[in-house]
């Protein structure tokens, strides 16, 4: 014996399709492609200031870290970089001899060093920075907000869990 729905039951709903993303090899090429030109185009314009004081990438990457994190530790800051003991200790020399950084002793361990960005790296970290802003604040008016979370929401995905929580907040720097 069939069973009959009774009339005063709604019917069933299902519920909405979800999209497919593309995840394919030509679209994910595309992505990587994306990827490289955009990081290209938004490093270079940062290039040509550390080009006129015998910077480099590495320089500046050091300066933002240190600059959004006044007092990280040299093991914080190897841990958010992820390179070499030797290739930060270049990195670090030339950041301190030419004044940019400074360093003191931890407060609770002394062989600790604390690097702190002095007047002189605040200044160059926050003229960097203006190079940068200036370009991606176009490209957001130009994609719109909802383009921007989901740039925002692929970025995300892309990091490591460790990475997530540094920009959330609820995470160290030597976990990101």
């Amino acid at each position: 014996m069939l069973k009959t729905r009774s009339r005063s039951a709604p019917p069933m709903k299902l519920a909405p399709p979800t999209p497919e993303v593309d995840v394919g090899d030509r679209e994910m090429r595309l992505a990587q492609d994306l990827l490289f030109f955009a990081y290209r185009d938004f490093t270079t314009v940062a290039d040509k200031v550390l080009e006129d004081l015998g910077l480099g990438r590495a320089h500046h990457r050091a300066l933002h870290f240190i600059g959004r994190n006044p007092g990280i530790t040299v093991s914080g800051l190897l841990a958010i970089l992820r390179i070499t003991k030797q290739s930060l200790a270049r990195v670090l020399n030339t950041l301190v001899d030419e004044g940019f950084v400074a360093q003191a002793p931890g407060y609770e361990d002394r062989r600790q060093r604390l690097l702190t960005l002095t007047e002189k790296g605040q200044a160059l970290e926050r003229r960097l920075f203006a190079s940068q802003q200036a370009k991606l604040a176009a490209a957001y008016r130009a994609a719109g907000p909802q383009a921007v979370q989901g740039f925002r929401a692929v970025m995300r995905a892309v990091m490591d869990k460790g990475a997530r929580d540094y920009i959330d907040g609820t995470g160290a720097a030597e976990d990101a």
